[in-house]
């Protein structure tokens, strides 16, 4: 597992070991910075679930301003800070050590870019989608990787599917604010 382009590129990150670690694949991270190729400059990107940190490294690395990285298993945690000294990325990043919700619940930070990836056949993204929403900036980004045969809700809150990708097994889902009738007639 490499870090693709940018600042850290072509740098190798460490990965956690195990049966319930699935890293994303490279060609499905590729896909995803291709959709916000645009958007990732000076965005603060939040890497839920975060495993080795692969993808809030890659968007640091693309030049988001802050990326914050969340896991409460502490291997991973120990595992993304040594990615990021790695990498050279440690001063725009925090890496929480809690649960998912309880971050979510309590930050005051607000995402341009949020990537949610959870452990698979624990049904955590709807919830995890519901507690995001209200952190994201106006113009932000959910973008969550699922197996093909989770079903996602169509919308939440002020966001709603904007594409699915489908990468083999695994599918991309992208959430944006849904504009009504009245903003786009301006």
């Amino acid at each position: 597992m490499r870090v693709i382009t940018g600042t850290a590129r072509g740098r190798r990150l460490k990965t956690l070991e195990g049966l319930e670690v699935r890293p994303t694949a490279d060609r499905v991270k590729e896909g995803v910075f291709s959709m916000i190729q645009f958007e990732i400059e000076n965005a603060a990107f939040l890497d839920l679930f975060a495993g080795s940190g692969q993808m809030g490294i890659e968007a640091l690395s693309r030049g988001a301003r802050l990326a914050v990285f969340i896991d409460h298993r502490r291997e991973a945690q120990e595992v993304i800070r040594e990615n990021l000294r790695t990498t050279g990325l440690t001063k725009n990043s925090r890496v929480a050590a809690m649960e998912y919700d309880l971050f979510l619940a309590n930050t005051k930070d607000t995402f341009d870019i949020a990537f949610l990836d959870p452990p698979y056949h624990q049904d955590l993204l709807p919830r995890a989608l519901d507690l995001v929403v209200p952190k994201m900036s106006a113009s932000g980004i959910i973008i969550c990787e699922h197996e093909r045969n989770e079903e996602l809700p169509a919308s939440v809150g002020e966001y709603a599917v904007y594409r699915t990708y489908r990468y083999g097994k695994i599918m991309i889902t992208v959430y944006r604010q849904q504009k009504n009738d009245m903003e786009e007639a301006l």
